[in-house]
């Protein structure tokens, strides 16, 4: 097949899923790179607003670079990032804030001012990533976004996690699915952009569930997913229930998790981009390592790979529906 024979999907490229590459060319023409901020938020299923202990699966320390810690300011922890990342990604010139642990939302206007203003003083700063739960947003809180997002590129990156409330309450998230379609309405009313990020595996959860998720998820005002499988964390509430219960948990084998989510962007809508497939955790956090050890990248090479040989993209399923 030569180059003009590549398929050309709705998304206007030859990938066969809407891919977030793709979408930052289309709005930099370069790629960008996210430097992890953490500021030192809490969440209010922590700090007992809610609940205390957080959600059951979480440990921040899995995910967090090794530059990334609150005693640091912000603008040091910038300058740390950009070297930490620039030896796999000599030739970025622009990057992406990206505050991640916790709920970084989840304080007063002018704290929230004071943070996100000393990222974006950076030159090399483009935007700003936010990582938030759906009930630490209000009007006043996006407003201000909304008025940044005037100048600079900022999403907020929502963990809804299930569709499923009785999920949600046994991992100790504190809020609903309701509280998550509203969130995600009103940032969509303020004109600032969202994404959402969904866990396939939590207990008592199939994947029959989550097919039938696709119908719900593709009507979500939102602009950009996350997907991952459920990594078992050392020493969390949800590594001892999974000790006690271990028949409660989907553990995706990696050629299953593939398939799955070759089957799952095809039900999903051709519209919203698609960030990740999977997550990444180093070996030392695991209560149990489901998969050999494969990079990010190698998972969607594998799908993307997969969907190719299959003749499947992301929506064909969906668009089917949606024409009937």
């Amino acid at each position: 097949m030569g180059i003009s024979d590549k398929p050309c999907y709705p998304w206007g490229h030859s990938r066969p899923y809407n891919a977030y590459s793709n979408y930052f060319k289309k709005i930099f023409g370069e790629r960008l790179q996210k430097l992890s901020i953490d500021a030192g938020f809490t969440c209010p299923n922590r700090d007992g607003s809610k609940g205390y202990g957080g959600c059951t699966y979480c440990d921040n320390a899995a995910f967090n670079p090794s530059y990334c810690s609150p005693e640091k300011p912000v603008a040091q922890q910038i300058v740390e990032g950009m070297s930490f990342h620039r030896r796999r990604y000599p030739k970025v010139r622009r990057y992406l804030a990206y505050f991640q642990a916790y709920s970084n939302t989840y304080a007063d206007l002018d704290r929230l001012k004071r943070v996100y203003g000393e990222a974006l003083a950076h030159e090399q700063v483009a935007g700003l990533v936010i990582g938030t739960r759906p009930d630490c947003i209000d009007e006043e809180k996006l407003a201000y976004f909304a008025q940044l997002s005037e100048k600079h590129y900022l999403i907020l990156e929502y963990g809804i996690e299930s569709c499923c409330d009785r999920t949600l309450r046994e991992i100790g998230r504190g809020h609903d699915f309701a509280t998550a379609v509203r969130a995600l309405e009103m940032t969509r009313a303020y004109g600032v952009r969202s994404g959402a990020h969904f866990i396939f595996g939590l207990p008592d959860e199939t994947p029959g569930m989550w097919m039938d998720w696709t119908k719900v998820i593709s009507a979500l005002p939102v602009e950009t997913l996350k997907f991952h499988q459920l990594q078992i964390i050392r020493n969390t509430p949800m590594a001892e229930t999974y000790l006690r219960e271990p028949r409660r948990f989907h553990t995706f084998r990696f050629p299953e998790y593939v398939d799955f989510m070759m089957d799952f962007l095809e039900r999903l809508n051709p519209d919203l981009v698609i960030e990740r497939f999977a997550g990444e955790v180093p070996p030392r956090f695991l209560q149990l390592q489901a998969w050999e050890l494969i990079r990010n990248e190698q998972v969607v090479q594998f799908v993307e790979k997969r969907m190719l040989e299959r003749g499947a993209w992301q929506g064909r399923l969906w668009l089917e529906g949606t024409s009937k």
